[in-house]
């Protein structure tokens, strides 16, 4: 699981979310796409069909960074994480 469709990387980062935010936190393929045309994720390539793919790890870099503003919009203090 080196590169992941927009679908999947969603699922991915919402695990990550919902594990720091006691399941409070999710993230939707929209997000994902802002993400990416933000600059936060770059595209590592296209599958078969012509749709973007992201690697895992620039997914959690991008989860990682974008994380503190997503959970202090759901009202998760994130001064200690």
């Amino acid at each position: 699981m080196d590169h992941l469709t927009t679908a999947e990387a969603a699922r991915t980062a919402t695990a990550w979310r919902r594990h720091v935010s006691a399941g409070a936190a999710e993230v939707k393929p929209g997000t994902v796409r802002q993400w990416a045309s933000r600059g936060h994720l770059p595209r590592a390539g296209l599958d078969p069909h012509g749709h973007p793919l992201y690697a895992l790890a620039d997914l959690a870099r991008a989860e990682r960074a974008l994380r503190p503003r997503a959970l202090r919009r759901v009202g998760i203090s994130t001064r200690n994480q």
